[in-house]
């Protein structure tokens, strides 16, 4: 497979990498400093909100996103080395340029599947960077990585989706710029196991959704978080469906495989930076007589 990359991949690839080195990296610390003093794991620091107005202005923006009007028009491989860049600042990198999970893939899922009042309504403020959103998939009681086995409960009563049950890791939730989440549910129970599940769309306010707590990994709070959401019998307008009653699993699907690559993408940077990190350690730090990376062992 021939990886070399495209002009048009280079060209952003080039002032992606110029805009990390003087505008994102030296910053670091300043983003470190801000977060600490707020004294919340989700807080919005005033050093991110700048940095997001400058990469916009730079038309370095959704490049995520393969359509040329709403997004960049890179494809995923195009993209692929410029999330590699981002992982070099996992923490805030993303977000930059409006190009953070979860928020890629809802982007691209109702790009995909929204309706026209959807999109104005969801889609384009996250296109802005103006709002965030959440995922919520992954269920406590339940292996649900296997999307088949998902028992939360969207039943149409009329005019309305209600939704009961809960979810865990519900990505980006713990942060109060999160208006909406995509819920994944079974509408179907009695269809083939791909069929049964749908996907909705959740506003943060609707009465009965209940933000439980924060769900560490590892003992790390990230500053979107992944925290546990109950549904108590949420009500929510039919007009909140994405796609077709039934989709949900072919819609997961679209959402996951340039996620997958973004995720691995942005991975393949830490190691670098860290990678990196140890090295100019290793040449720095002295040792029994000599430079540490001039050890044998």
């Amino acid at each position: 497979m021939d990886f070399a990359m495209s002009p048009k991949g280079s060209e952003y690839h080039e002032r992606v990498s110029a805009f990390m080195q003087e505008r994102v990296l030296p910053n670091e610390a300043t983003y470190e400093t801000q977060m600490a003093d707020a004294g919340d794991p989700h807080h919005y620091p005033a050093i991110l909100h700048e940095l997001k107005a400058e990469a916009k202005a730079a038309g370095l923006w959704n490049m995520f996103l393969p359509d040329p009007d709403d997004g960049a028009g890179l494809s995923v491989t195009e993209y692929a080395p410029i999330a590699e860049l981002t992982g070099h600042a996992v923490e805030f990198a993303p977000e930059v340029f409006n190009c953070d999970a979860p928020n890629t893939g809802n982007m691209e899922i109702l790009h995909m599947f929204g309706t026209d009042e959807q999109k104005e309504r969801w889609l384009h403020p996250l296109l802005e960077g103006e709002i965030r959103s959440a995922f919520s998939m992954t269920e406590p009681d339940v292996a649900s990585s296997d999307a088949r086995n998902i028992r939360t409960s969207i039943r149409r009563e009329g005019d309305e989706y209600v939704v009961s049950g809960r979810k865990w890791f519900s990505s980006g939730f713990s942060s109060e710029r999160a208006t909406f989440t995509i819920v994944m549910g079974v509408t179907n129970p009695d269809a083939d196991p791909y069929h049964r599940q749908s996907m909705v769309i959740v506003p943060r306010d609707t009465p009965g959704l209940v933000i439980e707590r924060d769900v560490d990994v590892f003992g790390y709070l990230d500053r979107s978080g992944h925290p546990s959401v109950a549904f108590h019998d949420v009500r929510i307008p039919v007009e909140n469906l994405l796609g077709e009653e039934g989709g949900g699993f072919g819609i997961a699907q679209a959402r996951l495989g340039p996620g997958r690559i973004h995720h691995c993408m942005r991975a393949i940077g830490m190691a670098e930076r860290a990678y990196s990190m140890m090295a100019s350690r290793a040449m720095a730090r002295e040792a029994f007589g000599k430079r540490v990376a001039d050890h044998d062992t």
